[in-house]
């Protein structure tokens, strides 16, 4: 299998360390339903070389590595993952800061009315009259729901922050990535 670029991968956690002796690892999740985490078969582990002498490191020097997983599992609020190839803690120890990455086409299939924050990104959104909004730049959780930043995605210009709640969001359509809104542009 190819290696895949970062830019065709979604994060959906971080190594936070290592858990038992056998090598599994304990994952930070990015997302407080980590369902794709816990549901995919393979991930890809982006290691950053450490750094030496103060020496910056890019993305570019990031290495990734497919694994297979033989188990992944919910524990007190992180995910622990046991993964093909690694055997004991100081494997597991060697991952820790890693990211985690899938391929977004692996991702369990969606319910009506639910999405993935990673596929409303880059919507253009507009309201019940018509008018531009803007695209929707992050998605955040603030606890009871949602949260859409919508402005300019090539400066990265947060002009609106929307609740995602049924009030406020009428229609997504995903295929034409258009988000439909009941809000004004100066609310």
């Amino acid at each position: 299998m190819n290696t895949p670029s970062l830019n065709d991968l979604i994060e959906l956690g971080a190594v936070q360390d290592a858990q038992g002796l056998q090598g599994q690892i304990k994952v930070r999740p990015h997302s407080s339903d980590p369902v794709a985490l816990l549901s995919s078969k393979e991930l890809w582990l982006s290691l950053i070389p450490r750094r030496s002498a103060g020496v910056a490191v890019s993305h570019e020097q990031a290495s990734l590595k497919l694994y297979k997983v033989k188990q992944a599992k919910m524990h007190s609020g992180t995910v622990v993952i046991a993964l093909d190839g690694i055997s004991d803690r100081d494997h597991a120890e060697a991952l820790k800061g890693a990211r985690i990455l899938v391929a977004r086409e692996v991702f369990p299939k969606t319910d009506d009315d639910s999405y993935y924050w990673v596929d409303l990104i880059g919507c253009k959104a507009i309201n019940l009259q018509g008018e531009s909004l803007g695209e929707v730049i992050e998605v955040n959780d603030n606890g009871a729901h949602g949260i859409i930043s919508l402005g300019d995605a090539k400066t990265k210009t947060v002009k609106q922050l929307v609740p995602f709640v049924k009030e406020a969001v009428q229609n997504v359509d995903l295929p034409n990535r258009l988000i439909t809104l009941d809000w004004q542009p100066d609310w």
